[in-house]
């Protein structure tokens, strides 16, 4: 069965991103072509990159990083669950990425952005990020504002044609993340050969 990370790039107290991420899972709850699982990044305190060789080498030093790469080499795609600040994603979620590397290689990744303009400008800067890391994005994301898919900017309350974007989202990444099987295990292609 696919395996997708929802995860939570926030780690900042009072966090819009926590109740974002919650009903992303309920609704992925409600499909039965993928496994989906919350990843929060405050349960990874990871502090700034501190390996001393390079994370394409793979040569962990630190518990903290081998902890993280097995939480995420076991996934095959990603929803990327992030604020938007100063234009750009969180740097929390900025570090967790360029902690590891052939971890993220050859998969799938989706966003869902929030903030003053739904993150798109977060989103766009993660693009950019994930395709030196090899990571085929979707085209389909979520951007959410804090002017109408919050009330009071602080509860979450999006509107029913919201869960609609989700599924073609999830459809996108699953379908990638299936694609990209054969990419990261060539075996399984010789074999369909």
């Amino acid at each position: 069965m696919t395996k997708i990370a929802i995860i939570l790039g926030s780690t900042r107290p009072g966090r819009n991103g926590k109740q974002v991420a919650d009903w992303v899972l309920q609704q992925a709850a409600q499909r039965d072509d993928a496994e989906f699982e919350l990843v929060d990044l405050a349960d990874y305190p990871l502090p700034h990159l501190d390996e001393p060789m390079p994370p394409a080498m793979g040569r962990y030093q630190h518990d903290h990083t081998r902890e993280w790469s097995d939480k995420i080499s076991g996934f095959d795609g990603y929803i990327f669950v992030t604020p938007e600040y100063n234009h750009s994603t969180s740097g929390v979620l900025k570090n967790a990425i360029d902690y590891l590397h052939t971890e993220w290689n050859n998969k799938a990744a989706a966003f869902v952005g929030y903030g003053g303009v739904g993150g798109a400008r977060a989103i766009e800067h993660l693009r950019l990020v994930l395709a030196e890391l090899q990571v085929a994005t979707v085209r389909q994301t979520l951007t959410l504002s804090l002017m109408t898919e919050f009330e009071n900017f602080q509860t979450f309350a999006p509107g029913d044609y919201q869960a609609d974007f989700l599924n073609t989202l999830f459809d996108q990444l699953i379908a990638w993340a299936n694609a990209l099987e054969t990419v990261r295990n060539p075996e399984l292609a010789e074999l369909a050969a």
